[in-house]
């Protein structure tokens, strides 16, 4: 029986994430959600999922004494961040002036801004909220069988810059462009919420379910 642990760390939109994960496994399959290192340090495959903000999201991680368990999980097992499980897997974030992150990626988080204006020149509302196109800016085993430009649903109003194109799979456009996706080896995260983007994020869980933690640039 494999095993697929969400991390319960006492943020995120965790009950979702675990019902649509049990929506798409096999009888050979079975989701946990825990907060106990060892189980997650034992699972075949973890999702990180998260909500709220990135200062308050370490506190937490590591209130729960799990900040080196998810550095091992991310480094050794197929790993699936979502939302603020993408944002704080890279150096820093803006948010509370500043906020350390677990620094397994190069990258900081940035604000959206108060500005925020179409092509047009209409306001934009900050947080980024609903649905939006995800370009896929290169191949990707989780990927498989989505549409490109499909559309996932957002919240956020801090977004991803990373000065490493390699990273990204996914890009997204709201005033401005941004990293929505990111891989690299057995690790896939992104922005949006597959748990919440209907047919397109069903597929994204399924990809993730079946996946063998290989990104299809890196395979030898």
């Amino acid at each position: 029986m494999q095993t697929i642990a969400v991390i319960d760390y006492g943020m995120g939109n965790l009950r979702s994430v675990t019902k649509a994960l049990e929506h798409v496994i096999d009888k050979n399959q079975k989701v946990i959600l825990t907060s106990s290192q060892q189980q997650v340090a034992a699972a075949d495959k973890v999702v990180f999922p998260g909500q709220g903000a990135a200062r308050d999201c370490m506190r937490a991680i590591d209130e729960h004494e799990l900040r080196e368990t998810i550095v091992e999980a991310a480094r050794n097992k197929p790993f699936l961040g979502i939302c603020m499980g993408l944002q704080v897997l890279v150096e820093t974030s803006e948010e509370n002036n500043g906020t350390e992150c677990l620094g397994l990626f190069p990258g900081a988080v940035r604000y959206f801004g108060d500005d925020m204006t179409d092509a047009d020149g209409n306001r934009l509302k900050v947080p980024h909220m609903g649905w939006n196109q995800v370009a896929q800016t290169r191949p990707h085993p989780l990927w498989q069988d989505i549409e490109n430009h499909s559309r996932f649903y957002f919240v956020h109003s801090y977004y991803l810059e990373t000065e490493s194109p390699q990273l990204e799979v996914g890009h997204c456009e709201y005033g401005k462009g941004f990293t929505c996706a990111i891989a690299r080896d057995n690790v896939f995260a992104l922005q949006c919420h597959p748990e919440k983007s209907a047919d397109a994020g069903l597929q994204l869980l399924t990809n993730f379910v079946q996946w063998d933690g290989y990104d299809s640039d890196t395979r030898d």
